[in-house]
């Protein structure tokens, strides 16, 4: 058995649902950890219309299961908890290095960060 090893150009604009099929929006971004040589994130859009009103959100790359046949990738949440996730604007990203930030987006969906 073979480790998955993608570009990240191939991830860009995945689906991304949960367990029920819901779809809870698309990979717009991956931020990468280059000190550690980690993805960290992929940054997901959800909401608006046609990409206008997106808020986007930062899910721990831990928290998404890769789905080779649909060709997407899983999370465990449903809308309502994306909708209730910490999110952020195009225009207003949160410091992703931060400790703190990073502690309480991983305790959100519930993934223990990796060690460094």
């Amino acid at each position: 058995m073979y480790t998955k090893v993608l570009s990240a150009t191939t991830v860009i604009n995945d689906s991304v649902k949960n367990s029920a099929g819901e779809d809870l929006g698309k990979i717009e971004d991956v931020m990468l950890d280059v000190d550690n040589g980690r993805i960290s994130y992929a940054v997901l859009s959800f909401g608006g219309f046609l990409g206008v009103g997106d808020k986007l959100f930062a899910i721990p790359w831990s928290a998404l299961d890769l789905n080779t046949e649909e060709k997407c990738f899983y999370l465990n949440v449903n809308k309502k908890q994306l909708e209730n996730a910490p999110g952020f604007d195009k225009n207003d990203w949160p410091n992703m290095a931060d400790p703190e930030w990073r502690r309480s987006v991983h305790d959100y969906y519930n993934v223990t960060p990796y060690q460094n």
